[in-house]
């Protein structure tokens, strides 16, 4: 370090010394100190620098992101798999063109429909056991936008052509079912029961009930009871069999029970007709007309 002189002087009496000179510096160990904290200093300085561009590469930050994360003009665009621990906020989620998009949990997966004042209005919650979706109403269509299946508090819709049960025991309906058609698949059985209570079918405008390549039976174990209130009942079939109706044996009081024949029309029509030694039919054939 460079050193300055200074000459003092005492006064202005003479002196016979000659002029003292101080040496003005940092010498000595505290010298030695100024150089170790300089040169610390600067490794620290290089050991910062070293890490930061460490840090940089392994990161692998660019001018458009940190490593799969990349920022575009329409947002953020990340790559390979992702892991958010906190809940994640979006206006849109979509995968890159022709790849899917996978969401992946230890326990469930939960996506909110929020309102402005944070309510949730619609939520779907996909878990180990089941899948549940809670709203006003739940609805699957098309892709051209055709209805298939429609859900709220009123009713449920199925707008499909057709509407297949595919389980063993059928299905169940608790209460009454409306529907312009029931049909089983070819070569496969149809069954309407009721297993404790009654079965009632209406229709305003009449019931069919058809069997095309087979046989139709009705069985029950008191009484079946056909009965029409304004019309008739028709039996249009080439036989008519009655085989367990019982037979009874003439007896000298007969004339006085209360007994009948079954006499029946050119048009099929059926009537009693009070029985008597012979036929009583012809008697009251003005029925028929």
């Amino acid at each position: 370090m460079p050193q300055e002189q200074y000459t003092h002087h005492r006064g202005t009496v003479p002196s016979s010394e000659g002029p003292q000179v101080y040496k003005v510096g940092i010498y000595g160990w505290r010298k030695r100190c100024l150089y170790f904290f300089v040169l610390l200093l600067m490794i620290l300085i290089l050991v910062n620098l070293a890490m930061t561009i460490w840090i940089l590469k392994v990161m692998n930050f660019t001018i458009d992101g940190m490593g799969n994360l990349r920022i575009t003009e329409k947002g953020l665009k990340l790559e390979g798999d992702s892991e958010f621990l906190q809940p994640l906020y979006a206006k849109e989620i979509q995968s890159r063109p022709g790849n899917a998009l996978y969401f992946k949990s230890a326990r469930n997966v939960t996506v909110n429909i929020l309102n402005e004042q944070t309510k949730v209005l619609t939520q779907l919650i996909t878990g180990p056991k089941a899948v549940e979706a809670y709203g006003k109403k739940f609805e699957v269509k098309t892709v051209s936008g055709k209805l298939l299946f429609s859900a709220d508090n009123n009713e449920v819709v199925v707008g499909a052509e057709r509407l297949r049960v595919l389980g063993a025991e059928g299905t169940v309906f608790p209460k009454s079912i409306e529907t312009p058609n029931v049909r089983a698949d070819p070569f496969k059985e149809l069954r309407l029961e009721s297993p404790t209570r009654s079965l009632v079918m209406e229709a305003p405008k009449g019931v069919e009930i058809n069997a095309e390549a087979g046989n139709m039976e009705a069985t029950c174990r008191t009484e079946l009871r056909l009965e029409s209130k304004d019309g008739e009942i028709k039996l249009d079939a080439a036989k008519i069999k009655l085989p367990r109706l019982p037979h009874g044996s003439y007896t000298p009081t007969g004339a006085r029970q209360k007994v009948f024949e079954i006499c029946v029309c050119a048009n099929g029509r059926l009537f009693l007709s009070q029985a008597g030694a012979g036929s009583t039919c012809q008697i009251n054939t003005s029925v028929c007309l």
